[in-house]
């Protein structure tokens, strides 16, 4: 797998190299036409590795771990215990059990601990994978998204504490801070922006950009070697701002998730996807 991704990856940086050579008003369509090529080429299941995670997420699913060595196949995630077919499509959303919306990680985390007996601990300290170090969070995540593959993301805003959670989300969204003064939206608020080659989705209206942008999470990342989920893409965009980076699992992150997926209502799920 590995191999054909760095020499995609080395057939874009190529043809990338002749864009300055064009006139300057064909430099910016001709970049897109190549990173739409890349895409294409690399957007194919059996060239992504991000599948491996959905089936170490199965097997870690089924697996008794804990004091309790119970398996997760009773945690409810939102449509019934064990039932994982349109549940990542519905999430984040307010749980009864534990009073408090959550996101799909949140919720893994909750059942870690009251299912199972695992102590979480270690999971919140070293969420995300690393050379040499995978993750038990995104091989699940990978895992239970991908049975929502197909279904359109709704997001259910219904009770106060959804509610709730979607304003604090909207403002934090539009909320400038450190010392860049940056926010979400300095980056994802306009049309037509850019960082370097990379065009940024318009994120603070509903519409294609969002429903696009919210479908494809959890992706695997070919520059970083691994599959990522929701959690690392926020918890990464405010490391790039300068702010002081969330706690994993944090009740901001699911917030801006409850106001992203409601932004991106109506689009459909494929995951994990595959980017640059």
């Amino acid at each position: 797998m590995r191999p054909k991704a760095t020499f995609l990856t080395c057939l874009c940086a190529f043809a990338l190299a002749l864009v300055p050579l064009l006139p300057a008003s064909a430099q910016e369509d001709a970049s897109e036409k190549e990173i739409e090529r890349y895409r294409a080429m690399i957007n194919d299941p059996m060239a992504n590795p991000g599948y491996l995670a959905v089936d170490r997420g199965e097997a870690l699913w089924a697996e008794p771990r804990g004091s309790r060595n119970a398996s997760l196949e009773t945690c409810d995630l939102g449509q019934g215990p064990g039932r994982l077919e349109g549940a990542y499509a519905q999430l984040p959303r307010y749980f009864a059990d534990a009073d408090m919306v959550m996101d799909l990680e949140q919720r893994l985390l909750w059942c870690m601990e009251k299912i199972q007996g695992l102590d979480t601990k270690p999971f919140m300290a070293k969420p995300f994978s690393g050379p040499g170090r995978g993750s038990d969070m995104e091989d699940l995540v990978a895992f239970i998204a991908n049975k929502s593959n197909g279904m359109k993301i709704a997001v259910p805003l219904a009770h106060p504490k959804e509610k709730e959670a979607y304003g604090l989300g909207e403002a934090l969204f539009f909320r400038r801070s450190s010392i860049n003064d940056f926010s979400c939206s300095t980056c994802h608020a306009d049309v037509g922006k850019r960082i370097r080659l990379q065009g940024l989705p318009q994120l603070d209206k509903p519409g294609k950009d969002a429903q696009l942008t919210m479908a494809s999470w959890p992706t695997y990342r070919v520059s970083q070697s691994a599959l990522r989920t929701m959690q690392h893409r926020l918890w990464d965009c405010y490391r790039q701002m300068r702010m002081p980076a969330p706690d994993y699992g944090s009740q901001v992150v699911t917030a801006l998730t409850v106001f992203l997926n409601a932004q991106a209502a109506g689009g459909e799920l494929n995951v994990p996807s595959i980017k640059r």
